[in-house]
């Protein structure tokens, strides 16, 4: 009877874990899209079209003539409109209210969608007593996030075009911080834990891809700052840079620092440099995996780690060639979040084959 017991409260325990699992994995997914969603407001400049920070109000919009025309004329107050868009229509406005619109009302959403099952799961005791602490921290950091947002959106209001693009590039590590986070907590409890191995080839491979995983986490960083800068529509040739390896206006800036974070040329080359390190880095850690006996799911984890990171170097050059079309710019940040999201899936199951 209390081998019984114990069995049936162990398959009760699994199929908690499951669900819990799945439910994370979701949140990571909306987590994913509102990065794409981000990246479509960044690309059509949508982010200052709502000058109002109202966490609950705000997920009604407008529904009057007269409450458009507020909207609108509060847009009108900001730099970006007296010096890029003045003179926009109200349905031209409404295109880009529109999509800063959706991109808040989703971040909503996402907080809904972890909240009200957490707390559903946390009153039927189906979650693990280790989990709980996580969990909390994931919501509190995403709560966190949307006020960097703000943050960010804010810079954008007074003295500059455009948002800064230090609070971008922070709302962007933010965000795969997140994304990352979430997806290791679904992945422990959806994978079986891996098991013990004293295999010094193996744990070096695991600390070869940790460090890689470091390497995509600065080269998304710099993409923020192409994004933040606009760096992509400039020096729209591959590989050479106006006929030059290295751009001639690379340094200009003084004092010499400040460059690979205000220096659009140095900003573009720099993001290339890590992109072609990133995609060498991933073709060295899966020649190295091929070399060991790992588990058949370990090494499909690192054969996807090496055809995403070639997929988003190619994805990086087309975008660059065709002058960041909006659908390929989002494309391309998709991309990152996915190859972000197979390091974290690797980490997780790369052991040697048990003999």
């Amino acid at each position: 009877m209390t081998t019984l017991t114990a069995s049936t409260a162990s398959a009760a325990s699994a199929r908690s874990d499951r669900a819990v699992g799945l439910w994370l994995l979701a949140c990571a997914v909306m987590i994913l899209a509102m990065a794409v969603i981000g990246a479509i407001t960044r690309l059509t400049e949508s982010g200052l079209s709502i000058m109002e920070w109202a966490p609950l109000s705000g997920v009604v919009p407008p529904l009057s003539e007269n409450e458009w025309q507020r909207v609108f004329a509060l847009y009108q107050q900001i730099p970006e409109y007296r010096e890029i868009n003045k003179g926009m229509s109200l349905a031209e406005f409404k295109t880009i209210f529109w999509w800063e619109y959706v991109h808040r009302l989703w971040g909503r959403l996402i907080g809904v969608a972890f909240a009200v099952p957490f707390f559903w799961f946390l009153l039927r005791r189906r979650l693990r007593p280790e989990m709980v602490p996580h969990l909390v921290a994931m919501f509190v950091l995403g709560g966190l996030q949307g006020g960097l947002g703000w943050y960010m959106v804010a810079s954008g209001f007074a003295a500059r075009v455009d948002v800064s693009q230090y609070r971008l590039v922070a709302h962007l590590a933010a965000a795969a911080a997140i994304y990352a986070y979430v997806l290791w907590g679904a992945i422990s409890l959806l994978v079986p834990s891996p098991a013990p191995s004293r295999d010094a080839r193996s744990a070096h491979l695991r600390r070869l891809l940790a460090g890689y995983g470091g390497l995509v986490a600065v080269t998304m960083a710099a993409g923020g700052f192409v994004a933040g800068l606009d760096a992509g529509f400039v020096y729209n040739t591959f590989p050479l840079m106006d006929g030059r390896l290295v751009p001639a206006d690379y340094g200009i800036l003084r004092p010499w620092f400040v460059n690979p974070v205000e220096n659009v040329a140095a900003v573009q080359f720099d993001h290339r440099v890590l992109a072609i390190l990133t995609a060498a880095a991933a073709l060295g850690l899966w020649l190295h995996a091929r070399r060991l006996d790992l588990a058949p799911a370990a090494r499909a984890a690192c054969t996807g780690i090496l055809a995403a990171t070639a997929a988003q170097f190619a994805l990086g050059v087309a975008a660059l060639l065709l002058v960041v079309p909006v659908w390929l710019g989002a494309l391309h940040q998709a991309g990152a979040f996915v190859l972000l999201g197979l390091v974290v899936l690797a980490l997780r199951l790369l052991r040697p084959t048990e003999r």
